[in-house]
C-alpha cells in the first residue's frame, strides 16, 4: 500500500477499534489510537510478517509489550489476515472468548502473551540473541508505552541488547507522555528519553510526529541500516489521536464512549481520513 493510502487506512481501523470497546464494554483507547500508527506501518510496510509464514523460523517477530493497547493491534491483525473483524468484534471481552483484553498467545500471529508491563523488551532481547545465535536474518520488533519505562526491566533490557550488540532489535515507544493517572512527567519523569537510551548504547531516532506513517517509515528504514547496537525510536504521537473528544486526555486511557461521544469520533475519524485524500 502507498503511504498515503496506509494513513487512510488508519482512519478505518480505528473505528474498528471503537467498536470493539463498545461491544465489549471496555478497553484502552487512548493508547489504542495514539499507536495506531506504529502499528500499521509495521505490519504493512516493515515486518516480513503474515497469515502464510507465521511458522516460517525466519519470519520477523513482534511483541506488543504495552498489550492493553490490545484493541488497535487485533484491528491490525485482522486486517492483515490473522483474524476476521466481525468475529472479534463480537466476541471482544466477552465471557469465555479467546479476545481477551491483553495480547492471547492463543489467536494467531500472536508470538506472546502481554499485558503485565515491563515484559516484552527483555522477551526481545532474548529473542533476538536467539535469531544471531541461530544465523537468522529476521529482524525483532517491540512496542513499548512510555508509562511502561519506569518498570527496572525495561532498563536491564536496555543494558543487554547493547552488551550483545543485538542490531535486529527495534524497539519504539508510543510517547504520548499520558498515562492511567496522568501525565508521565509528573509520575514518574523521562527527562531526556533521547539521551537516557543513547547512554545506554543504543541508537536513538527521534520521531517527531509519531502519527505519520512517512516519517515512521523512515525512522525504521534506518533502523534496518543501523550495524552494532540496537536501535529505537522515540515516536512522539498523540493520546486519544482522531477525535477531539479525546485527544490528549489521560481521562481517555480506558473509557467507554456514550453514544454521542461515538458518533462524534466516528464523524471526526471520516472526515481526517477524507481530508488525507486531498
Amino acid at each position: 500500500m502507498e503511504l498515503q493510502e496506509l494513513s487512510r487506512l488508519a482512519y478505518d481501523l480505528r473505528k474498528d477499534v471503537v467498536d470493539m470497546i463498545v461491544a465489549g464494554n471496555g478497553g484502552h483507547i487512548g493508547g489504542d489510537m495514539s499507536v495506531m500508527e506504529i502499528l500499521v506501518t509495521l505490519y504493512f510496510k516493515q515486518m516480513n510478517i503474515s497469515p502464510e509464514n507465521e511458522n516460517d523460523p525466519d519470519r520477523d517477530l513482534f511483541v506488543m509489550s504495552k498489550g492493553h493497547s490490545v484493541e488497535a493491534y487485533y484491528a491490525v491483525l485482522a486486517k492483515k489476515g490473522f483474524m476476521e473483524i466481525e468475529e472479534v468484534k463480537k466476541q471482544f471481552s466477552q465471557f469465555g472468548s479467546k479476545y481477551i483484553g491483553h495480547p492471547n498467545n492463543k489467536l494467531p500471529g500472536i508470538e506472546m502473551n502481554s499485558g503485565s508491563l515491563g515484559h516484552g523488551l527483555p522477551v526481545c532481547v532474548g529473542m533476538a540473541l536467539a535469531s544471531r545465535m541461530d544465523k537468522r536474518e529476521n529482524r525483532v520488533y517491540t512496542v513499548m508505552g512510555d508509562g511502561e519505562l519506569a518498570e527496572g526491566s525495561v532498563w536491564e533490557a536496555v543494558m543487554a541488547g547493547h552488551q550483545y550488540h543485538l542490531d535486529n532489535l527495534c524497539a519504539v515507544v508510543d510517547r504520548n507522555r499520558l498515562q492511567i493517572s496522568g501525565n508521565t512527567e509528573e509520575i514518574m519523569g523521562h527527562d531526556d528519553l533521547h539521551e537516557r537510551f543513547r547512554s545506554f548504547g543504543w541508537h536513538v531516532i527521534d520521531v517527531a510526529d509519531g502519527n505519520s506513517i512517512e516519517q515512521l517509515c523512515a525512522a525504521l528504514d534506518e533502523a534496518r541500516r543501523t550495524k552494532g547496537c540496537p536501535t529505537v525510536l522515540i515516536a512522539n504521537t498523540i493520546k486519544g489521536k482522531g477525535s477531539a473528544v479525546m485527544e490528549n486526555k489521560a481521562s481517555w486511557h480506558h473509557h467507554v464512549p456514550s453514544q454521542e461521544e461515538y458518533e462524534q469520533m466516528i464523524k471526526d475519524f471520516m472526515e481526517r481520513k477524507e481530508a488525507l485524500a486531498v
